[in-house]
């Protein structure tokens, strides 16, 4: 029997039926969970790293064929030469989107306000990287997804090599500071591979 499209939906509608039940409000929550902590066990028998699973279980996806799609699209990116590196960048930058979140994280990003080559090469990459990225979103191809934004390697660690992005000039901050949200919002579209980083 095939499994239902999404488990929200359903979960919602059993929980609506039986409203009067302990611990009412958090029901479905606690169902959901409990649902993907049994696909993480059931990927760990399959040999798959927990780490690919939490990277999926991160974006709260509840289809469990979108589900088995990510994960399986994050194990192959894992094992590419690349995935070290955009990983821990991921983290990095999570880690600075969550300090800048104290105030709030700029959204748009001005090209007239690069004063660095890496700037403009990485935005340059990732707007070409979105842009081929969105078809394949769009029928669940997360694999070439992921294999697109592996290229972005060299552009990122550029960026970081050569770019204080906590520069004490707020707009330049504040618009490097989008540039990376926007790099992690296409990582984000799959997964948060930055559940792979080491350490």
């Amino acid at each position: 029997r095939e499994l239902p499209l999404d488990l929200q939906p359903l979960l919602e509608a059993a929980a609506a039926a039986h409203r009067n039940l302990p611990r009412g409000a958090s029901v479905v929550a606690d169902v959901r969970d409990y649902m993907l902590e049994r696909f993480r066990a059931w990927y760990a028998d399959a040999g798959l790293r927990v780490e690919c699973v939490m990277a999926v279980q991160a974006r709260g996806v509840t289809a469990p064929l979108d589900v088995d799609r990510r994960v399986r699209a994050v194990s192959a990116f894992s094992a590419l030469p690349e995935a070290a590196t955009l990983a821990a960048a991921n983290k990095r930058v999570a880690n600075i989107l969550q300090k800048q979140a104290e105030g709030s994280v700029p959204v748009s990003v001005d090209p007239a306000l690069f004063q660095d080559a890496a700037e403009s090469a990485l935005a340059a990459a990732l707007e070409s990287a979105i842009d081929a990225c969105a078809p394949l979103l769009a029928r669940g191809d997360y694999s070439a997804a992921l294999i697109r934004l592996a290229e972005l390697r060299a552009p990122v660690d550029d960026f970081f090599g050569q770019v204080l992005v906590m520069s004490e000039d707020i707009a330049l901050r504040n618009n490097r500071v989008a540039l990376l949200a926007r790099l992690r919002a296409a990582f984000l579209a799959v997964a948060d591979i930055s559940a792979l980083a080491v350490g």
